[in-house]
């Protein structure tokens, strides 16, 4: 029994412990609680979790938590008679039951075991904003190109293709100004203002380019306005110095070369980033050497060196006072500008001398008299532009019409694989050259078209074969215009020239005339297909070629020496088959022979009134198509300066004239009974159809068996 209750009894001391225990760790739990609730912030950096774990914790016991069997089982044992439980309590347990309390209030007054302070958690910062590459004195100009290409972009630049160019630009550069740094002007900036401004010294009108006054810009408003103006005349120089103030199609509708507009990206990055700004944007002119030797003479006309063109600067009215007498003496007055008034005017004495004295003001009258202005004397704003302007008269309006349409052709002229060879024929100086690592290699005269509606047209095309023993296929617009009115005439007009006469199924009418020393054509004809149907040619009637001026033909181009011209071509194209003039003319009969050039030589055909000669000297040429006249009617009136207008690409019309009709007894050499070939597949033979598709290959799908 005694066994028993000792058991009873020290049950209960273990389950009394189990509540200490449980009491103290909810004391604990909660106190260290408290103490995080204090930090603003989640404590869950490393450096947090580091001080979470060195705080101790209470080990749980391992033990089940208290019933309330435990208590009874304390109360039992400790008052096993229930007649002297307030005696026995006291007697035997005095020491037991102000222990508890003890303990208690030990563990609830006790100081928690030390803890490293809650950590400092700084308060949390904005990202990092990106530092700007504008410089703070320019960043209110860049605000304001930012305003300006967001809403007025199309008022600076009505092209889209620039208007895009420019805002990714300047988007790149965070918007920062490119020709101003903290308003003062950048290098570049000087260098594009001074191209501008001579724009004359290659033909163009600096007019067309104006230049904004960016030194007397101060606010950010009018920073930002200069520059986009600037870009603007930047960017409308270079378009018309590489492709010309005009489109070659507003001139005529038998003009037709490549075009090679420029890229706007690749102007604005050219020209900003190079050395030399002016150079960079004055290299958008045709790199030819013609066009260099016609600017140099272009110079020369106007009684200029090859630097720039010196400008009569504005300032005060300058006028001399001759004296009268006693009472009025001579005035003459003092200004800086008055050297380059004198040399301007041609004046050779004195040319350092600042006054404006009676010789001085006699120069400024005659001009003013050949300038169609007031003969004063008296140099006033009028005076000055009109000394400002470059000099006129028919050389320099021939030179500047000629470097013009330089523009129109292609920068590279030559086949690079053949030593940069190329054939360009002059229709108004008659003539034909093949040229070659930029030097003639062979030249010849040749007979070019009549005037009006047989006039030669103006083309850049490849030479890809030439044809021995050629067939004449009489070009449509002479069958209906020239042949048909004979027939009406004579039916066997055809048959004694030695012509055959074929009708198509769709009733056009096809004349040829078979290869022989007869041949309208010659012995040989050099092929470059073109939409005007035109080629160079042999002819058999020599004597057109001693007369000086040759426009007889009906637009093709008939050539002085075809054996040798083949030959010079041969020789270039394909060196291995050592062709030579007599070797040539050893496959005359009457078949065709076809020689194909492995690699096709560029041809252009030209019209240049105004060139250099091999001598040096300017040669000018009769406007023989009238092509000068209108050219200068369009520049003087200020149509060409946008090049985006529609461009009128005309095909040659083969419709039949009204009232043109056969004969009824014209006897037929054939009837194809279906459409033929065409007129050009007759004449260079038939188009290469373009590659068919690539053909897609499918997987198989396999069928089980």
């Amino acid at each position: 029994m005694r066994d028993y209750c000792k058991g009873r009894q020290s049950n209960g001391r273990a389950g009394f412990d189990r509540v200490l225990m449980a009491v103290a760790a909810t004391f604990l739990t909660v106190s260290a609680t408290a103490a995080f609730a204090q930090s603003d912030a989640p404590r869950s950096t490393p450096a947090d979790l580091a001080i979470d774990a060195a705080i101790p914790r209470p080990e749980p016991a391992n033990v089940p938590p208290p019933t309330a069997s435990d208590f009874k089982m304390e109360t039992t044992a400790t008052v096993p008679d229930p007649t002297k439980t307030t005696e026995k309590a006291l007697e035997t347990k005095p020491a037991e039951t102000a222990a508890a309390p003890a303990a208690v209030k030990k563990d609830d007054t006790a100081t928690p075991p030390a803890a490293a302070a809650p950590p400092v958690v700084e308060p949390a910062t904005e990202p990092v904003k990106a530092a700007s590459n504008v410089a703070p004195a320019d960043q209110p100009v860049a605000d304001k190109l930012k305003e300006m290409l967001g809403a007025k972009a199309s008022k600076y630049f009505d092209r889209k293709g620039e208007r895009a160019a420019v805002e990714k630009f300047y988007i790149t550069r965070e918007y920062a100004p490119v020709w101003t740094q903290t308003g003062a002007l950048t290098a570049s900036a000087k260098g594009v203002m001074a191209r501008l401004k001579d724009a004359a010294a290659d033909g163009l009108n600096a007019a067309d380019y104006p230049v904004p006054d960016l030194a007397a810009a101060t606010s950010p408003d009018s920073l930002a306005d200069a520059e986009l103006k600037l870009t603007a005349s930047m960017l409308d120089y270079a378009r018309q110095a590489q492709s010309g103030r005009m489109h070659w199609s507003q001139v005529s509708a038998d003009i037709l070369y490549p075009d090679h507009p420029t890229d706007p990206a690749e102007v604005l990055a050219n020209v900003t980033t190079a050395k030399d700004a002016s150079a960079a944007l004055e290299g958008y002119n045709p790199p030819h050497k013609l066009y260099r030797e016609l600017k140099k003479k272009l110079a020369e006309l106007r009684g200029q060196g090859e630097g720039p063109v010196v400008q009569i600067a504005d300032g005060p009215v300058l006028k001399y006072t001759p004296a009268r007498g006693k009472k009025q003496p001579e005035i003459v007055v003092d200004d800086p500008r008055v050297p380059q008034l004198r040399a301007k005017l041609g004046i050779a004495e004195n040319p350092d001398d600042t006054k404006y004295d009676a010789k001085v003001a006699e120069a400024v009258r005659k001009f003013q008299d050949g300038a169609d202005l007031k003969a004063t004397g008296v140099l006033d704003d009028r005076t000055v532009k009109a000394i400002n302007s470059p000099k006129r008269d028919r050389a320099i309006d021939t030179v500047i019409v000629n470097m013009e349409r330089w523009r129109w052709l292609p920068r590279q002229l030559g086949a690079p694989s053949l030593g940069d060879a190329y054939v360009i024929l002059n229709v108004p100086d008659y003539t034909l050259r093949v040229m070659q690592n930029g030097a003639p290699v062979w030249t010849t005269r040749v007979v070019t078209g009549k005037p009006g509606n047989h006039a030669t047209p103006l083309l850049t095309e490849t030479m890809k074969f030439i044809t021995v023993n050629p067939t004449w296929n009489v070009p449509p617009s002479i069958i209906y215009n020239e042949y048909l009115p004979a027939l009406q005439q004579d039916p066997t007009v055809l048959q004694r020239m030695g012509l055959r006469l074929e009708r198509n199924r769709d009733g056009s009418i096809h004349i040829s005339q078979p290869p022989g020393e007869r041949n309208a054509l010659g012995r040989i004809r050099f092929n470059f297909p073109n939409k005007f149907l035109v080629y160079q040619h042999d002819t058999p009637d020599k004597h057109l070629f001693a007369k000086e001026e040759r426009a007889f033909s009906h637009g093709c181009m008939r050539v002085q020496n075809p054996d040798q011209y083949a030959a010079t071509l041969l020789g270039i194209t394909l060196p291995n088959g050592r062709y030579t003039p007599e070797k040539i003319r050893s496959m005359y009969g009457q078949s065709e022979i076809d020689i194909k050039f492995p690699t096709p030589v560029p041809v252009h055909i030209t019209y240049q009134t105004a060139f250099v000669d091999d001598a040096g000297k300017l040669q000018l040429r009769k406007d023989v198509y009238g092509r000068d006249a209108a050219l200068q009617s369009i520049l003087r009136g200020g149509k060409g300066k946008d090049l985006e207008n529609v461009v009128a690409r005309s095909q040659p019309s083969y419709s039949r004239p009204p009232g043109s009709s056969l004969p009824s007894n014209v006897a037929f050499n054939s009837d194809y009974g279906s459409s033929g070939p065409s007129f050009f597949d007759r004449l260079f033979g038939p188009r290469t159809p373009p590659p068919p598709p690539p053909r897609v290959q499918r997987p198989r799908r396999t069928v089980p068996r």
